[in-house]
């Protein structure tokens, strides 16, 4: 008698195991569950890849401030800028003569 009802027992909560494991798995292959699951793993995937190019930006910062320290670019002289050179033109007294009466119209939206 105890054998029929362990066993019956046993097979009721193997049963009941089984089914709410099913369930789950159901509920998680419902196309709103997984389009939750895509979006998730999406934003997931864009801060993974914004964490790489944060990354790679402070990585090309630094090796831009090595070279510049091997070139010798980042170090500043106090030697001054050369003299502002003059405009050639200053002295040129000529004045630009407009036709005045003319036919042709400046108005480029105009209609021909």
């Amino acid at each position: 008698m105890f054998r029929r009802t362990f066993w019956f027992t046993a097979g009721a909560a193997a049963g009941v195991w089984a089914t709410t494991k099913v369930n789950r798995k159901l509920r998680k292959l419902t196309p709103e569950s997984l389009a939750a699951q895509a979006a998730n793993k999406a934003i997931d995937a864009g801060h993974r890849l914004k964490e790489f190019a944060l990354d790679v930006r402070d990585g090309m910062a630094q090796r831009e401030a090595e070279l510049g320290d091997a070139l010798g670019l980042n170090h500043r002289t106090d030697a001054e800028l050369p003299a502002q050179r003059g405009i050639a033109a200053i002295g040129n007294d000529k004045q630009i003569k407009y036709i005045e009466n003319t036919t042709y119209s400046y108005n480029r939206n105009e209609d021909h």
